[in-house]
C-alpha cells in the first residue's frame, strides 16, 4: 500500500506579514501575492466605521457640553437664524444622527468610491496598453488603500488622546475664507495628505506590475485619474458647503 506524501504546503502569509510585505516591498507584494480585493476591503470597512464612531461620540459629548462648531458668518446670521441652527443642533443628537447615518455615508462612500476608482484606473490602464482586467483593477486599488487604515487608526489614537474630534482634516488647515475659490481649495486640500500620496505610489506600483505597464504609463494614468477625482470631490464639497449656508443673510458693508 502506498500513501501519498504531499508536498508541504505552501503556507499562505497571514494579514499582518501581508501588511508588511505590502508596505516594505510593494513591487514584490504586487508580483507574488495573488492579490484579492475582500480582505483589504472588510478591513478598510473595520477602521473607517471605527473612526466615525469615535468622531460621532466626541462630538455629541462636545454638543453636549455646549461646545458647538459655529459655521462660517455665524456673526451675520439673524438671532432668529442662529436659534434655529442652535435648534436644529440640538435635534440631531441621536443615535441615527451621530453614528447611523455618517457610518452608512461613510461606508457608502467608500464602497462607491473603490468601485468606480478601480473602473476608471482600469479604463485609464486599457487605453495605455495594459492588460490587467477589472478584477485585478479592483485587487490592486483594494490593497493600495491600506495606507487608509493607517491613518484612520492614528486619527481615533489622535482623537481619544485630545478628546475632540478632527476638526480640518488634511491640508485644510493651511487655508480660511469663506470665498467660493477658497472653499474650493479647501476641500481640495482636506483629500490630500502623505496617506493620499502614499496610496498613489502603491497604485501606480499595482498598474505597473499586473497590468504590464511602463512606470511612466502607469503614472500617467493613476495621476491623471486621480486628479480628477480630487477636483470632482472638491467641487462637490464646495456645492455642499455653499448650500448649507444658502439662508444666511449678509448685509452690503
Amino acid at each position: 500500500m502506498s500513501e501519498t506524501i504531499s508536498n508541504p504546503q505552501s503556507e499562505k502569509p497571514n494579514f499582518f506579514k501581508r501588511i508588511l510585505a505590502l508596505l516594505t516591498h510593494p513591487r514584490q507584494f504586487f508580483t507574488l501575492d495573488p492579490g484579492g480585493w475582500r480582505l483589504p476591503m472588510l478591513v478598510l470597512s473595520l477602521t473607517l466605521s471605527l473612526q466615525t464612531a469615535v468622531a460621532g461620540f466626541l462630538r455629541a459629548r462636545a454638543a453636549a457640553m455646549g461646545d458647538v462648531q459655529l459655521p462660517p458668518d455665524w456673526q451675520w446670521w439673524t438671532p432668529e437664524m442662529q436659534n434655529n441652527y442652535m435648534q436644529a443642533q440640538q435635534a440631531t443628537q441621536g443615535p441615527v444622527f451621530v453614528y447611523i447615518i455618517p457610518l452608512v455615508g461613510a461606508l457608502t462612500s467608500l464602497w462607491l468610491g473603490w468601485m468606480l476608482v478601480s473602473g476608471l484606473l482600469h479604463l485609464a490602464s486599457t487605453l495605455l496598453g495594459g492588460r490587467g482586467s477589472m478584477g485585478t483593477a479592483m485587487s490592486v486599488i483594494a490593497w493600495a488603500s491600506i495606507p487608509f487604515a493607517v491613518r484612520d487608526i492614528l486619527r481615533v489614537i489622535f482623537m481619544l488622546a485630545v478628546g475632540r474630534a478632527i476638526a480640518s482634516p488634511g491640508l485644510s488647515g493651511f487655508v480660511s475664507g469663506s470665498e467660493a475659490g477658497m472653499l474650493f481649495v479647501g476641500q481640495l486640500l482636506g483629500l490630500m495628505d502623505l496617506f493620499f500620496v502614499w496610496y498613489a505610489i502603491l497604485t501606480v506600483i499595482g498598474f505597473s506590475v499586473k497590468d504590464n505597464l511602463g512606470s511612466g504609463k502607469a503614472a500617467l494614468g493613476v495621476v491623471g485619474v486621480l486628479l480628477l477625482i480630487l477636483l470632482a470631490q472638491a467641487g462637490l464639497g464646495m456645492l455642499g458647503q455653499n448650500m448649507s449656508g444658502m439662508l444666511i443673510s449678509r448685509p452690503f458693508f
